[in-house]
């Protein structure tokens, strides 16, 4: 490990998440997260165009070499908290956290990521092939002489991405190709629960690609713990605004005279939100610090953040949805937008009972290493 890990942000990040926050509730507030949902692209692009003018937010973690502001994974992941909290209809998880994490990891200087960081272009990252996608072999989309085939599952924002990343077998392992014009290929929007964020499957015919590297194990491994990372911190995002909404609303309703807020059982319950907000917080906050910090475990760590915060996220938005009595069941309540977004969460990069396997894995792997070592 290169440096210390921390669970508290600096001032200046401090500051950079409230002024974010204050940012996202002016331009992006839930009237208009409902609008975009009817919307084909699902995003948008105006607020797009103003993330990257007036914040730069794509090039958060892109080097400055290539155009970037050269922050590291706790700034991405604070913005990645922050478009959580509001429910922002944005390309961000998947062109500035899934596309750079995959070009940061396997071709740092690859030219798309000058792209990524001025806004010239929106990537999508073909990854999965099916729910047993994680391991290698799994891969059945190959290229051969330039050209690919196959089809790649639940791709986020495949179907309006203008560059497509793709993870494809071929003669030496497994390449990463990039996919410059994403027309030549069949993509099919996806019918999902969360409609705030748009899945796609992609069908490669033969489609013109050009490899930007190859890709290790370790390799792969280290992008599923970025990705996971940063989808902790998104949704403890959605826990925190979850957590906020409700406590204002105990202390609106009234009943008997008096606030819910004031009564012992809602006391109690209130206080069971905040214990779980501050838990998942605190795996999340770790584990993007942990990046930065170069630790040996970042793959215990990564599933760690994604397995406690997705229990923590889903408890709290079902508590949510019955403290706000019968409204919190209606369509027309903001609620069951981040209940959606939590269940979607809840298995993207793998589901909780899969990372605490993993994290298994991972701590076996040790203890017979280190009794190898002794």
């Amino acid at each position: 490990m290169s440096g210390a890990i921390n669970f508290a942000h600096t001032e200046e990040q401090s500051l950079f998440r409230d002024s974010l926050r204050k940012f996202l509730h002016a331009a992006s507030p839930t009237s208009r997260v409902r609008q975009m949902q009817t919307t084909e692209s699902g995003f948008d692009p105006q607020l797009w165009a103003r993330m990257n003018q007036e914040l730069a937010l794509p090039g958060i973690a892109i080097a400055e070499s290539q155009g970037g502001s050269g922050f590291g994974w706790v700034e991405l992941c604070i913005a990645a908290e922050e478009t959580g909290y509001a429910l922002t209809p944005s390309p961000f998880f998947a062109s500035s956290v899934m596309a750079v994490a995959v070009l940061n990891t396997i071709a740092p200087n690859d030219p798309l990521l000058a792209r990524l960081a001025c806004g010239e272009v929106r990537a999508a990252t073909a990854l999965l092939e099916g729910p047993a996608g994680w391991q290698t072999e799994c891969f059945t989309c190959r290229v051969n002489q330039h050209r690919a085939v196959g089809v790649k599952q639940f791709v986020i924002d495949g179907a309006t991405a203008d560059v497509l990343l793709v993870f494809a077998a071929d003669a030496e392992g497994i390449g990463l190709y990039v996919l410059e014009e994403a027309t030549a290929v069949e993509r099919q929007p996806l019918t999902v629960i969360d409609p705030t964020r748009r899945l796609a499957r992609v069908t490669f015919t033969g489609a013109p690609v050009r490899i930007a590297g190859t890709v290790s194990p370790a390799q792969f491994e280290r992008i599923i713990d970025l990705c996971s990372i940063a989808l902790a911190n998104e949704m403890v995002g959605g826990i925190s605004r979850l957590f906020d909404d409700t406590l204002a609303f105990t202390r609106l309703r009234v009943q008997f005279g008096r606030t819910i807020a004031s009564f012992q059982a809602i006391k109690h319950r209130m206080a069971e939100l905040l214990l779980q907000v501050e838990l998942a917080r605190s795996a999340a906050y770790y584990a993007a610090q942990a990046v930065d910090a170069g630790a040996a475990n970042l793959s215990y760590v990564a599933s760690l953040a994604k397995s406690t915060v997705s229990d923590a996220y889903i408890f709290t938005a079902q508590e949510a949805i019955q403290l706000h009595g019968g409204i919190g069941f209606t369509w027309d309540h903001d609620t069951q937008l981040w209940f959606k977004r939590a269940k979607s969460s809840e298995v993207l990069f793998g589901t909780s009972a899969w990372h605490r396997d993993r994290m298994i894995r991972h701590l076996e792997e040790n203890s017979v290493a280190g009794g190898k070592r002794a």
